[in-house]
């Protein structure tokens, strides 16, 4: 009998336990915290730590997503909890995928090209690791323990029914009671989040707010829930708000122009000397600098690329300037010599704006301007986004023949041969961009096409990189061959480079592949320069190796240099780079080079945390040292992204009319 009511007694308690809402809430809550502490540990973000500031601010926000759940009745409480659970654990797992990738966080602006994410197909896959499991532990405890509740409270409820049967059982908490708890746990939540987060602005972080230069640095402060509704505040300020510049800002805007063509020059030999020549642009899927005149197992890995460098003038310190639309943000700043955003792509945010861009300068001044990018019309929102940009015609994967399927798409030899087939009923001179896509992460090429040897990589990721690349460069030969053949080898400009890195930032597979330890600065450079290589018409500047920093921005005024078009009745923030100008150029990240120093910022976007370089001697300096630089780049993006978002170069004049004595 003693056994008996003992037994009764624990299965009352047990029952009572499950009665009891805070215990349900109490799981939800340390559940998240593990999630969010799980996933900032997966990171493993440079120099941004979770110290206990941020375990309170992640605790806090956990709170602020759900205190609501405590104005529902008991059952409603526990269902809503599940659902919480189910769409964190989503975002959050999301957000470790899309870093793994991009090095960043899904925003509000990513969220509205969701519809690329099914394209990625094989690159999503080879992004998960069979540890995520950890993630969804909850999720599968949770499929086994519905029947067993379901059984429970069968069992527990047919019970009650005999021994009470003429009894109704009612149970309702009072409403003021759940609203009373519910307000508290808001007040506590509230409290958690954003006084540690007031500290942190009112000390060290009081301009991150301001500048918004990365995600990382917004996440240092805010915790991963608190960004995302830092994101979508932001946004609905930026859609929704009325705000506008001030004449003040406006003004300072005109100015930066303004200083800018004062430094610019085309009083020189090259400025004209190609007028009237095709160009052809080829920015080509992750083709990175560190791989140009490399070697593997006595193999080069861009044979042609490197007797083209012989015929042509080869940049080694060109950087892609690209954020977290990627491929669109080369494209986007290299058309238009405008900086990326800081949060998602242009491409998709701001179609309908109007941009200074080169297809439509190049058509003003006689040219037929042409789009070849053998995928789906719509990814990156290019159907609108070409319209915008002035260009003919978009050829896309519904103009070519699938007859070389490789990678996500059309093989890259194929892609240049059935472009260039398509480029002679053009009207001359035509300009045309081309997008190439085989050595797109994942990086898989068929065996039976495989041709370079990787040796100790085989199998690897990065293995598969150098055999896409390698691939790639026989395209460009093949490419090389058929112009020569068709005569548009001597009456074309040639320029091709590289949209953005591979994604890879192993950096023991860059020192074994390279055969040398590499510092901080070694892998700034290895992951942001991409080769540029122009090829002249008459082989002026053949085999000339340029060594001045240049960038994407660069593309549009140098091209326009060479064809004697004048830059200066556009708004254009990239170097001329022929004119013999001052470099300098900015990462959308705030880092920065001008040829003499090379900073590095922190994530957490303090500057004092950041690494001063001295490119003389490759050498750590004193940070303050790169602090002009450091202001002007940033003032160079916030430039860039007040003329995008409030769509003001439709308003401001040429820098030639804002000069003094200009009418």
């Amino acid at each position: 009998m003693s056994n008996f009511s003992s037994g009764t007694n624990a299965a009352n308690s047990f029952h009572q336990l499950l009665k009891f809402r805070y215990f349900y809430y109490l799981v939800f809550l340390i559940l998240m915290m593990y999630k969010l502490v799980h996933v900032h540990e997966t990171l493993n973000i440079r120099n941004v730590d979770m110290n206990r500031l941020d375990d309170l601010i992640a605790l806090g926000s956990i709170i602020l997503v759900s205190f609501w759940t405590f104005w529902l009745p008991r059952r409603g409480q526990i269902i809503s909890l599940i659902i919480l659970d189910i769409l964190l654990t989503a975002l959050i797992y999301s957000d470790l995928i899309y870093y793994r990738y991009f090095q960043d966080f899904i925003t509000v602006p990513v969220l509205l090209q969701a519809g690329q994410v099914g394209a990625l197909g094989d690159s999503i896959q080879s992004l998960l690791r069979w540890q995520d499991i950890w993630f969804f532990v909850d999720w599968l405890l949770l499929i086994g323990w519905i029947p067993v509740m379901m059984i429970y409270r069968r069992c527990s409820n047919h019970g009650r029914i005999i021994r009470h049967n003429s009894i109704p059982e009612r149970r309702k908490s009072k409403v003021w009671i759940r609203c009373m708890t519910g307000l508290i746990t808001f007040i506590i939540g509230f409290s958690l989040t954003f006084f540690p987060i007031k500290h942190y602005k009112d000390t060290w972080a009081g301009d991150l707010f301001k500048g918004n230069w990365w995600n990382m640095s917004l996440y240092n402060i805010t915790g991963l829930l608190g960004f995302h509704a830092y994101d979508i505040y932001r946004y609905t300020k930026e859609h929704i708000g009325s705000q506008q510049l001030s004449a003040e800002e406006i003004n300072h805007l005109q100015d930066w122009f303004t200083l800018k063509q004062e430094d610019h020059s085309e009083q020189d030999e090259l400025f004209g000397k190609y007028k009237g020549s095709n160009v052809i642009v080829i920015q080509t899927e992750a083709l990175m600098n560190f791989m140009i005149g490399q070697r593997i197992g006595g193999q080069e890995v861009t044979p042609n690329f490197n007797v083209l460098m012989k015929d042509s003038l080869y940049y080694s310190n060109y950087y892609h300037q690209t954020g977290q639309g990627r491929t669109s943000d080369a494209d986007f700043s290299s058309q238009t010599s405008l900086h990326p955003l800081p949060t998602g792509s242009v491409f998709v945010r701001y179609p309908d704006h109007q941009f200074d861009s080169l297809p439509s300068i190049l058509k003003k001044n006689g040219y037929t301007s042409n789009a070849f990018h053998a995928y789906e019309p719509s990814f990156w929102n290019r159907t609108l986004m070409y319209q915008a940009l002035g260009y003919d015609r978009f050829y896309s994967k519904n103009d070519f023949t699938l007859d070389e399927p490789l990678g996500w798409s059309l093989g890259d030899k194929s892609f240049f041969q059935q472009s260039l087939n398509k480029m002679k009923d053009l009207q001359e001179p035509f300009y045309s961009f081309l997008i190439t896509l085989t050595s797109h992460h994942p990086y898989v090429i068929p065996k039976n096409i495989q041709e370079l040897d990787t040796g100790e990589f085989k199998g690897t990721i990065f293995g598969d990189y150098l055999q896409s690349v390698h691939y790639v460069d026989a395209a460009f030969g093949e490419l090389v061959a058929q112009m020569k053949q068709e005569g548009l080898w001597d009456r074309t400009i040639l320029y091709i480079y590289g949209d953005h890195d591979n994604s890879l930032s192993d950096k023991a597979a860059y020192e074994k592949f390279l055969g040398k330890s590499l510092s901080e600065l070694d892998m700034a450079k290895i992951m942001n320069q991409v080769p540029l290589l122009i090829h002249l018409p008459d082989r002026s500047q053949a085999s000339v190796n340029m060594t001045e920093p240049a960038g994407q921005l660069d593309m549009a005024p140098s091209i326009m240099h060479l064809l004697g078009i004048s830059t200066q009745s556009y708004h254009m923030m990239g170097n001329d780079l022929f004119d013999g100008s001052k470099r300098f150029v900015a990462l959308r990240s705030g880092a920065f080079t001008d040829g003499k120093l090379y900073f590095i910022p922190s994530p957490n976007g303090n500057f004092d945390d950041g690494s001063c370089y001295d490119l003389q001697t490759n050498q750590l300096t004193a940070v303050n040292v790169c602090r002009v630089g450091y202001d002007k780049a940033n003032d160079e993006l916030k430039v860039s992204d007040e003329i995008i978002q409030y769509d003001l170069l439709k308003n401001l004049k040429p820098a030639t009319q804002t000069k003094p004595g200009a009418p």
